[in-house]
């Protein structure tokens, strides 16, 4: 008979590779500022500071961050949860004002990729100092840091931390503007619940922020920034004229509960936004002729759809709206729900049970549909339809302009009672070439056969004298250019010449063809046989020349013509 065993065992966790696991897990090294704004904002403070220098530690520059609040500050079981993992001291608090964020115990373990993270706040007349050392140190040698903590019989208001060598003292992301950026975006300060709350609790907080490259501290007031709401549509194009798109902007607001889920609320704003309104209030945004801050992003890069949880965006869904260009870039959007479940760095939302993240994509793509059905969005279509018109009046407008002046610095010359014009383009030299040949037969040494421009070489021609046959042999390709210069678009292969109105080659320059062949640019000077200079590509060991006829030299040393200014 098999004797039956049995037994029970409880998992194990390893301590230091779990702390090592979640201190890692947060990409953005700014996710720093964000958790401690949220600590900060779960302490009631109404002052924060944040403020990033460098410091000089026994001859070695590190990287140095202060957090600093007025808030309620940490007693002991408050310092112990702040570097304990999955451990908040929140978790358990019921704030009938505020809805709580730090609840999972992780944020503040991104403190731990430092060098030294010291901790001083009070609590009851108490303040107590916590010191880490070496915390990603101990970590790697599968130890848990150790902290150090005193307490004194003395009055401290809030939190003060003190960071030294985060981020392995990689210190480019800091810059002021960045930082001032991701606070707007992605922290409880820039939340948008005031929209939705006029006596939102958060209204007063007042940020204190310098980056590494401001010398001054700038005060943020809360709230994430939006464009004010744009005139009448009339007003717009008056003042916009082919723009007022552009600077079209309508805010619309919308809360309720999820279908099939009616305890589940949403609170969600759509902003829909043109380029040049989005500029106008958000210096990160590149655009051209604009000298962006470190860290600038293109539109596409940063606008669209968010979903949050606290007000915070997390990530981006505007795949449920567009499936391919770039309509999403017209809303700044951003849809609430608590009850996302999110992962342990806050950066997706896996987390959130499917059933859940279906019925938000539902009331998403819902609302969407509203908005591209509504007047809203008929208001901005009839911009866009003026705009055009707008846009091909002032093409209009400009080109007119454009060939105006070009026409009073034009230069002409007169043959036989009629006008030639200089020509500015390539198509300009072939015109010339044409109307000559009209006027007087036989003054090119070749007459044109086959004339197409998609071909790539202009015309295929062949000689005046010689043979009359149409065969292959007798036809040669003539090449038309504006201007002659040292690289050659084409091949030199079955070339008889080239027609060009002026050159920039000077005698013995070479030229090179497409296929990288090389040609010397050759001038003779007229003499008693050619009462006009000649110019031909010449190559050693081939005898076939291709001419190059110089129209500008060519026609003043043959007809005398000369091209001058028109007066009108």
């Amino acid at each position: 008979m098999t004797e039956l065993t049995a037994y029970k065992f409880e998992p194990k966790v390893n301590p230091s590779r779990e702390f090592l696991e979640i201190a890692s897990d947060f990409s953005n090294p700014l996710d720093i500022v964000r958790e401690s704004i949220s600590n900060s904002f779960d302490a009631k403070a109404k002052n924060i500071y944040i403020l990033f220098e460098i410091a000089s530690i026994k001859g070695r520059k590190k990287l140095k961050i202060t957090i600093r609040d007025d808030g309620e500050g940490m007693n002991e079981e408050g310092i112990n949860s702040f570097f304990d993992l999955g451990n908040s001291s929140r978790r358990n608090i019921k704030d009938t004002d505020t809805t709580l964020i730090g609840e999972k115990g992780h944020g503040t373990k991104i403190y731990f990729n430092s060098d030294i993270v010291n901790v001083i706040t009070g609590h009851n007349d108490k303040e107590y100092t916590a010191l880490m050392l070496e915390p990603l140190s101990a970590l790697y040698d599968n130890k848990l840091p150790v902290i150090d903590v005193t307490i004194q019989n003395k009055e401290f208001k809030g939190t003060y931390i003190e960071i030294l060598g985060y981020n392995n003292d990689e210190r480019s992301i800091f810059t002021h503007e960045k930082i001032k950026d991701h606070i707007y975006w992605f922290t409880k300060f820039g939340s948008f619940e005031n929209i939705f709350d006029e006596n939102c609790p958060y209204s007063d907080i007042k940020i204190h922020l310098k980056g590494l490259d401001r010398d001054e501290v700038e005060i943020l007031t809360f709230g994430h920034v939006f464009p004010e709401e744009s005139e009448d549509l009339d007003t717009l194009l008056e003042k916009h004229l082919s723009d007022a798109p552009d600077f079209f902007v309508k805010k619309l607001t919308y809360d309720g509960t999820l279908e099939k889920f009616p305890d589940i609320e949403f609170q969600a704003v759509f902003y829909i936004e043109g380029n040049k309104a989005k500029q106008k209030y958000n210096p990160m945004v590149r655009r051209s002729g604009y000298k962006a801050p470190l860290g600038a992003y293109k539109v596409q890069e940063r606008y669209g759809i968010w979903l949050c949880k606290d007000f915070i965006p997390v990530q981006r869904k505007n795949d449920w709206i567009t499936k391919k260009g770039s309509e999403y870039t017209k809303f700044h959007a951003f849809f609430n729900c608590q009850d996302l479940k999110l992962t342990a760095n806050r950066g997706s939302l896996d987390n959130t049970p499917s059933e859940i993240l279906e019925a938000i994509e539902n009331k998403v793509v819902s609302i969407y549909h509203d908005i591209i059905e509504s007047s809203y969005w008929e208001d901005l279509e009839y911009l866009e339809q003026n705009s055009h018109a707008f846009q091909s009046e002032k093409k209009e407008e400009k080109n007119y302009e454009m060939r105006k002046k070009h026409i009073l610095q034009n230069k002409v010359a007169m043959y036989n009672e009629h006008i030639l014009r200089e020509p500015r383009q390539e198509h300009g030299v072939f015109a010339l070439y044409h109307t000559l040949d009209i006027l007087k037969p036989d003054f090119f040494p070749f007459e044109i056969v086959d004339y197409d421009t998609h071909a790539g070489i202009d015309v295929l021609a062949r000689l005046r004298k010689g043979s009359v046959s149409l065969e292959k042999d007798a036809l040669f390709f003539v090449e038309f250019k504006h201007i002659l210069k040292n690289s050659f678009n084409h091949s030199f292969r079955r070339l008889y010449g080239i027609v060009c109105f002026k050159t920039e080659l000077k005698n013995n320059d070479t030229v090179v063809d497409a296929f990288g062949t090389k040609r010397t640019f050759r001038c003779y000077p007229k003499d008693e046989h050619t009462p006009y200079t000649q110019y031909f590509l010449e190559a050693e060991r081939i005898s076939h020349k291709i001419e190059v006829i110089v129209l500008e030299e060519y026609l003043y040393e043959r007809l005398n013509l000369k091209f001058s200014k028109q007066k009108f």
